[in-house]
């Protein structure tokens, strides 16, 4: 039975991934997520994307590129978009209803002009807990764990957990790939 089952989501995946610029091996797709693809979406192998709770969204706008590297999870309810880049590491996992964007959508003096850009980069093995929201221009370095509801509007360096409005520094550790073992 698990087989099947993994077989069907293989193909729910591959299905519901479609309109994708490119989609590597064995996605798995829960639910029904909403996809609009005006620029590029570029997915690596071992995909895993929930959006059977609450429907998930990934989007991309004419000259925007979306990048989620291998064996990346998504959780329900979650919400990206790209106007420039948004570039999600190998390893990931992004909890449910977070929420990135590369584009704060309008300016803030004047609402009817269009916002500025600027890529938002999470590195290797990056945790996002529930509910976390990343800003635009914002890079996440390898192994960094955000801690659930934070907001995130700096940069956060390797090998740590940041939590808080806004998110700071609360723990640094090892490297993981620096132990010998």
């Amino acid at each position: 039975m698990f087989k099947i089952a993994s077989a069907r989501h293989v193909l729910q995946g591959l299905w519901w991934l479609r309109r994708c610029t490119h989609v590597g091996s064995l996605p798995r797709v829960y639910g029904r997520p909403r996809i609009t693809n005006l620029g590029e979406i570029i997915i690596g192998d071992k995909f895993l994307f929930f959006s059977n709770t609450v429907p998930s969204e990934m989007v991309t706008y004419p000259g925007g590129r979306l990048e989620i590297g291998s064996n990346v999870f998504i959780n329900y309810g979650a919400s990206l978009s790209a106007h420039q880049l948004l570039h999600i590491g190998d390893g990931c996992q992004i909890g449910s209803y977070a929420c990135m964007m590369d584009n704060d959508y309008h300016s803030v003096e004047d609402r009817s002009k269009p916002g500025k850009s600027s890529p938002i980069i999470l590195g290797k093995n990056v945790w996002l807990g529930v509910r976390v929201v990343v800003l635009k221009g914002v890079s996440i370095g390898d192994n960094a764990v955000i801690g659930a509801g934070s907001v995130v509007t700096k940069d956060i360096p390797a090998n740590c957990m940041a939590a808080g409005m806004p998110a700071k520094v609360i723990r640094t550790f090892t490297d993981p790939s620096s132990q010998q073992g």
